[in-house]
This record gives structure tokens, C-alpha cells and sequence, in this order.
């Protein structure tokens, strides 16, 4: 049942799985993961299954999206995630996306993110998206840029959280950023 959501030239995105928990657990773990976007406290593959099934899987049944495993298209080896987020505390969703970082710096990025922006913005008739990263995230950042993302803002998502910027793109009637 790993059914491909959308594929690039060289990446797949398909929606998590419990018998994903051990990639979970490997990213989530990841340096470029704890450095930034934080410490989610999944420390064992079953925290990593509860994770899956309290966060994407739920998103999956409540929105129809959420974030999905990003794959080899050549052999499936998952190396990160992508999708679309759907947080209380912002007016539109959230483009997120994060790799292993011995996937990082290849273009896996700009890939993925501007396939799940293409997809969803035809499936769901997407006006504005936004995406959101710390300042220090320079790579993060760059990937936001080359797919037509403009800073707007900074903001905090809770009392206690780092500064982060908040990044729109606005689709015209073509679907095009």
C-alpha cells in the first residue's frame, strides 16, 4: 500500500505508514532535525508509531493531507518528508519539508516542495501557502525563494518558541506562484 502520491524525476512522496516508525525515528533524530525545527522527545520506535499516529495519519483522516515520506524513485529508500500543514495558530496552510541530512544540498528540496506545491495547489484550488523557518535555516530559506515564497513577517507560534520567519506565496489563476 505505498501508493504514490505524485512522483518528480528522481523523488516519490506517498502518505506515511506505521511500518515507517523506524525512518521516523532516524529524522526526527537527525542534527538538521534537532538544530531546526526541534527536539519532538521520540526517542523509540514507539513514540515514533505514536507520532505517526497522532500526527500525519490523524491529519490524513481530518484534512485529507499532512505530511508524507519523500522516496528514491529509483530504489524507495525514504529520506525525508513533505507535504502540507494545517496549524491552529496560522490563517493558511503550511508547506513543510525536511531531509536526512545526507540528502540535503542535492536539489531533494526544491524538488519535492515545488511537486507538493504544484499538486496541491491543483487539488485544492490554493490562493496563498505559507511556510515557515527559523533565520538560521539559510538552506530552508533559499528552498522557500526559488519556489516563489516572499517573507511577510516574523512570529512565534507559542509563548516559548524561537522567532521564526513566516514566508507566502500567492498563486494566480494559472496556479503559478
Amino acid at each position: 500500500m505505498h501508493e504514490p502520491i505524485l512522483q518528480t524525476s528522481r523523488l516519490t512522496l506517498r502518505h506515511f505508514m506505521l511500518d515507517d516508525a523506524s525512518f521516523v525515528l532516524q529524522l526526527l533524530n537527525s542534527p538538521t532535525w534537532l538544530k531546526y525545527i526541534g527536539d519532538r522527545d521520540i526517542k523509540t520506535l514507539q513514540e515514533a508509531q505514536s507520532y505517526l499516529v497522532n500526527g500525519p495519519l490523524l491529519n490524513y483522516q481530518l484534512h485529507g493531507f499532512g505530511m508524507c515520506v519523500v522516496c528514491l524513485r529509483t530504489d524507495g529508500t525514504p529520506i525525508g518528508m513533505c507535504g502540507l500543514v494545517k496549524r491552529d495558530v496560522l490563517p493558511e496552510l503550511d508547506l513543510g519539508y525536511a531531509l536526512l541530512p545526507e540528502y540535503e544540498g542535492q536539489g531533494y528540496g526544491t524538488e519535492i516542495a515545488r511537486g507538493v506545491l504544484q499538486y496541491y495547489q491543483a487539488k485544492l484550488g490554493l490562493k496563498r501557502l505559507l511556510a515557515i523557518t527559523i533565520a538560521d535555516n539559510i538552506a530552508s530559506i533559499r528552498v522557500l525563494e526559488k519556489l516563489g515564497f516572499q517573507f511577510e513577517k516574523t512570529i512565534t507560534l507559542k509563548d516559548d518558541s524561537d522567532e521564526l520567519m513566516l514566508f507566502a506565496a500567492h498563486f494566480n489563476e494559472k496556479g503559478t506562484p
